[in-house]
C-alpha cells in the first residue's frame, strides 16, 4: 500500500508503528500480527477517509462484509482490529475521538442500514424552524444530506467553488480525492441560494475561506456538528428513531431504489467503489422487488 493520509504519516508506516507496539507490549504472534495488517490493509482500500473515517462510513462497510457471506467470526476480529488501531491513535495523540463508539457487531442477513421513511424525512425537514442564521444553515445543510446522499466528512469539507446551482449539481471529493458529480434537487437548490444569500454572510468572518457550512464562530463545521444537527432535527420532529448524517444517506439510498433506480446509478451517485457496498439498500425494501416482477414480467402476475 502507498500513499499518504492527509494529517497523517503514510498508511503503511501508521499500520507498521501500531503493529511493532502491539508486538513489543502485547507479544501478538505472528500469525496475528499477519491477520492485523490483512485487515487493516482491507479497510484502507474500502473505507473512505481512513484513519479518520465517518462512523456510518464503518458501520456501512461492517454491514457489508456479513452480507458478502463473510463468517461472523471474520466480521468480528476485523471490527477488532480496527478498533484495536483506533485506540493506539488516541493514545497517541492522533485521534480525538474514536470512529468506532457507535459500530456494533452486525447480525448476518439481518442487520440493515438505519433509514429514515419518506414521510418522517418530509416531515423533518418541513418541520425544521427557519428564523436564524443557522436555521438557514442546518435547513440548507440537511436538504443536501437527504437530497444528494452526501458523507458528513463530504459536507464539513465542501467549498463553494463545488456547488454549481445553476445547473443543480454538486461536485463532492470522496475516497482517495476522487470527486463524483450528483444532482440536487429543487429543495436543495433553493435552500442553498438563501443560505449563501441570506445567512452565510452572517456567519462569514475574515479567514472562513471557501468553505460552504460555517459555524457562529465563521469556523468550518465539525463532523460532531453535523451529528448533532442530524440528531436535534429528527428529535424536534418527534420521530423516534437513531439518527446521524448516515442516516440520512441511507434514506437517500433506500428511496431511490424504491423509486425504482438502477443500482448502478445509486453506486454512482454515493461514490461506492464496490457495487456490493450498495447492494445492501436492496434487501431493504423486498416488497418493491416483488412489485417490480409483477408488474414487469409476463409470468410475474401474483408475484
Amino acid at each position: 500500500m502507498s500513499g499518504s493520509v492527509t494529517g497523517f504519516e503514510p498508511a503503511e508506516d501508521l499500520i507498521d508503528g501500531f503493529l511493532q507496539v502491539m508486538v513489543l507490549e502485547r507479544g501478538l504472534s505472528p500469525h496475528t500480527v499477519s491477520a492485523y495488517m490483512s485487515d487493516l490493509n482491507q479497510a484502507w482500500r474500502e473505507i473512505p477517509e481512513m484513519p479518520r473515517p465517518d462512523p456510518g462510513d464503518l458501520a456501512e462497510w461492517a454491514i457489508g462484509l456479513s452480507i458478502r457471506g463473510m463468517a461472523p467470526r471474520t466480521v468480528r476480529r476485523k471490527i477488532s482490529s480496527l478498533k484495536a488501531l483506533f485506540r493506539f491513535m488516541m493514545e497517541e495523540g492522533d485521534l480525538k475521538e474514536d470512529p468506532c463508539r457507535h459500530l456494533r457487531t452486525p447480525r448476518p442477513g439481518n442487520d440493515l442500514p438505519d433509514h429514515l421513511t419518506t414521510s418522517e424525512a418530509e416531515h423533518m425537514l418541513e418541520s425544521l424552524p427557519v428564523k436564524t442564521p443557522l436555521d438557514y444553515r442546518n435547513r440548507a445543510l440537511l436538504e443536501l444530506a437527504y437530497g444528494s446522499g452526501l458523507r458528513e466528512s463530504e459536507m464539513v469539507y465542501l467549498t463553494l467553488d463545488r456547488l454549481d446551482l445553476g445547473e443543480g449539481f454538486v461536485r463532492p471529493r470522496g475516497k482517495g480525492g476522487k470527486e463524483r458529480l450528483v444532482p440536487m434537487g429543487e429543495p436543495s437548490v433553493i435552500w442553498m441560494r438563501r443560505y449563501l444569500a441570506e445567512a452565510r454572510p452572517a456567519l462569514a468572518r475574515k479567514g472562513s475561506g471557501r468553505v460552504v457550512f460555517l459555524s457562529r464562530s465563521g469556523k468550518p463545521l465539525s463532523r460532531m456538528t453535523v451529528w448533532t444537527i442530524v440528531r436535534n432535527a429528527v428529535l424536534a420532529a418527534g420521530i423516534n428513531h437513531p439518527a446521524h448524517p448516515h442516516t440520512l444517506r441511507h434514506s437517500f439510498a433506500t428511496h431511490l431504489l424504491a423509486g425504482g433506480a438502477d443500482l448502478r446509478v445509486v453506486q454512482e451517485l454515493l461514490g461506492h467503489a464496490d457495487i456490493r457496498t450498495t447492494e445492501i439498500y436492496t434487501k431493504v425494501d423486498k416488497t418493491r422487488l416483488s412489485a417490480v416482477v409483477a408488474r414487469c414480467h409476463p409470468r410475474g402476475s401474483g408475484a
